[in-house]
């Protein structure tokens, strides 16, 4: 939109404004209104007064502002105001075909339920259309000299319909006629041609009530001489003139976002900047920086960098959990822990991701014959081996169901050697994923390691324990706690800060889960020149529960649940003695679930198996 110099209504102006040629500089012509007695923006108090020069950036949709015609008075509506309105007919009539189809309210989709009426007699060509006939507008069209015309439908007195085309150049007096078309707010508002009519609301009893309906939008701007942003509705009485081009010399203060701060050139830093809007809530950070970040509060930016960082958390049911985002450059060191598993699907999902899982089982688990689970006693250790499908029992009166187990090899004394192949038929156990027993990890590990050594050499998640603690931390918030599970390494676009008074002491602020508005500042830097201070970070960033969550939504698919327990049989069989199919190689002896079977054929009774050795304690770092 040009400068046209005329003073307008603010509503009237933003409405004709196209977002496309924003920014626009306004100047306020008439009225002094204070925000918060009008318009309550977060708390905070703005004034329009005579003579200001706002630089217009955005607007958008806020409501819509309805006037019953018929006694004056107004009142607002939701955009998403559910109720449907049909379009009062205009009582003035057009005189052409081409004025009346460039005042339809949308596009061609709609020519169907456009009808009109003639109030005198219409001829064309050889046809003559009486007066008071309804045409309904079905298309527009061109002919082979290339002039344009309406193709309508009419309907006779015996509802006999044909269709007549008419030129665009046909002059008579054309009337608009009632249609029974409901449009919702949000389609009368985003057409140019809907939002100029006057609607009445659909299957109602005071539908004669003609509504005009018009849009209130916020604006946001910036306000000259001044440092903060700017929010406020359309609908202020106050008289503006677009003076854009007699004020583009004017320097504004310019509000950037976190993104818009790291697409800065890299000579842009370090540089002072100032808040102009702090966060309006903490939904994921509950370090000591956040707090600091208040509007009119100075900061010094680095640097913008790609950062590694860990998702931990403590484990759960171990008083309140704790979630931490650490840096790869946390100090600290760091020993492995042993993994707890309350089911065989969990010691199949670690198993996954780390090969040659050993376990100890932690809690006696009784055998249930029909599920075909054997018995498990405290301190058995396992080694993971494979994961094998296969059929239950069939019976006669039930079909075979594909069951996954787990294939464990049985550890008769940890001096024995790992890849020992002759073991007797007692040294393995198949172990139903859906099985709920307890476990603990077996670790001979004992190594201290940095986060990013972890990071490399093993699979996450992982539970480890900080022993040595990062000194270059005043405090180091992991140092006191008994355990922590790394997540997984995620990637985030930071921003290097800290405060103008210990520039030394930085902190990074992640751009994806911030929302804050800075502006650029001519302010020295606070150091000498060419005397850039030695930078400590701080590396553990603590974040709340919502973080985690929201983090996994936008990054992680659902994981599969654990199989269920299937349904328990009514008969058993003697065909029914085969639990698992192995290799014929194999020494695995299954189970009988027939009552006269002999117990001493089957390993899984452990009446042949030697005394569990002591429960093992690499888990208690």
């Amino acid at each position: 939109m040009e400068d046209s110099g005329a003073v307008l209504a603010l509503q009237e102006y933003i409405s004709s404004v196209k977002q496309s040629s924003l920014p626009r500089i306004l100047q306020v012509c008439s009225g002094v209104y204070f925000q918060g007695s009008v318009y309550e923006i977060s708390g905070s108090e703005v004034c329009l007064s005579t003579g200001d020069l706002v630089k217009v950036t955005g607007f958008e949709l806020l409501s819509v502002s309805c006037e019953d015609i018929s006694n004056n008075t107004s009142f607002e509506l939701p955009l998403d105001h559910s109720a449907l309105f049909t379009m009062v007919p205009e009582d003035l009539p057009y005189s052409t075909v081409e004025e009346m189809v460039g005042l339809l309210p949308v596009g061609v989709d709609a020519f169907g339920s456009f009808s009109f009426f003639t109030k005198h007699e219409l001829i064309i060509e050889n046809l003559t259309v009486p007066s008071g006939t309804e045409l309904t507008l079905l298309s527009v069209e061109l002919n082979d000299d290339g002039e344009r015309f309406a193709r309508c439908r009419l309907t006779g007195h015996l509802q006999v319909s044909a269709e007549v085309c008419i030129p665009f150049s046909c002059h008579g007096e054309f009337y608009e006629c009632q249609n029974d078309r409901g449009y919702s707010l949000h389609e009368i508002m985003y057409s140019d041609r809907l939002c100029r009519r006057r609607f009445c609301k659909a299957k109602s009893k005071n539908s004669d009530n003609p509504l005009f309906f018009s849009p209130v939008y916020q604006i946001q701007g910036i306000m000259h001489m001044r440092k903060n942003i700017v929010k406020f509705p359309s609908s202020l009485e106050v008289d503006v003139i677009d003076v854009t081009e007699q004020c583009k010399h004017l320097t504004f203060v310019t509000p950037l976002s976190l993104a818009e701060v790291v697409a800065q050139p890299r000579e842009a830093f370090p540089t002072m900047a100032e808040i102009l809007e702090g966060p309006e809530a903490n939904p994921f950070f509950c370090c000591s920086w956040f707090k600091e970040l208040q509007k009119s509060k100075q900061l010094l930016l680095h640097r913008c960098n790609k950062t590694k960082m860990v998702l931990a958390c403590t484990p759960k049911g171990r008083k309140t959990q704790q979630y931490f985002l650490i840096s790869q450059g946390y100090g600290g060191q760091l020993r492995r822990r042993a993994r707890e598993f309350s089911s065989v699907y969990e010691v199949y999902v670690a198993f996954s991701s780390s090969p040659g899982l050993r376990v100890s089982v932690t809690k006696h688990c009784e055998a249930v014959e029909e599920e075909e689970v054997p018995a498990l006693s405290v301190g058995e250790q396992l080694e993971v081996l494979r994961l094998q499908t296969a059929n239950r029992s069939e019976t006669k009166l039930d079909a075979g169901q594909c069951v996954d187990r787990l294939i464990c090899r049985i550890i008769e004394d940890e001096d024995d050697d790992d890849d020992d192949d002759d073991n007797d038929g007692e040294s393995e156990v198949c172990l139903p994923l859906f099985t709920p027993a307890n476990f603990v990890e077996k670790l001979s590990d004992k190594k201290k390691y940095v986060i990013a050594e972890l990071g490399k050499k093993f699979s996450f998640p992982l539970d480890v324990k900080v022993v040595n603690q990062d000194k270059t931390l005043d405090k180091d918030p992991l140092g006191g706690l008994a355990a922590l599970r790394l997540e997984e390494t995620l990637e985030e676009t930071t921003v290097l800060v800290s405060l103008p008074d210990t520039p030394e002491r930085c902190f990074e602020l992640p751009v994806r889960w911030l929302k804050l508005s800075l502006s650029f500042t001519s302010d020295p830097l606070p150091w000498p020149d060419c005397e850039n201070p030695e930078i400590s970070l701080q590396t553990v960033t603590e974040v709340t529960e919502h973080f985690y969550h929201e983090y996994h939504k936008l990054t992680e698919k659902p994981m599969a649940p654990p199989p269920p327990r299937p349904p328990k049989r009514k008969s058993l069989s003697l065909q029914s003695q085969k639990v698992c199919p192995l290799p014929k190689d194999s020494n695995l002896h299954l189970k009988s679930s027939f009552p006269s079977a002999k117990p001493e054929s089957s390993p899984l009774t452990h009446t042949k198996r030697l005394p569990a050795p002591p429960a093992p304690d690499e888990h208690l770092l």
